[in-house]
């Protein structure tokens, strides 16, 4: 049967295999600093951010289930514009209601 693992055991033979570790040097006094002005740096300018998108809380979940290639195009859209799935709804919707209206104008609808 194997002994007990005994910390302070584990402990000693720890100080005993880096006894240079045990006390490290110390270190140097530092000079004397004479005392000086503390000045803070500018701050920057922030640029006047364009307005914020209302927050989720105020806005209408629409979703749908999509096939795999429609899903790959929504992505390759999103890398080109440079937009979020939401924006990308959003411009959609309003395409398309453009051309239902353009076609109700015209009398084609």
């Amino acid at each position: 049967m194997s002994k007990k693992p005994n910390a302070q055991a584990f402990l000693a033979a720890m100080g005993a295999a880096a006894p240079e570790e045990a006390a490290p040097a110390k270190p140097a006094a530092p000079e004397p600093v004479a005392s000086a002005e503390v000045h803070s740096l500018p701050q920057p300018q922030r640029a006047t951010k364009a307005p914020a998108k209302p927050r989720r809380s105020s806005l209408k979940h629409f979703g749908g289930y999509l096939d795999d290639e429609t899903l790959e195009q929504i992505a390759l859209l999103r890398i080109r514009l440079k937009k979020d799935n939401s924006e990308l709804i959003k411009l959609a919707i309003e395409d398309l209601y453009r051309k239902h209206t353009a076609k109700r104008a015209f009398g084609d609808a």
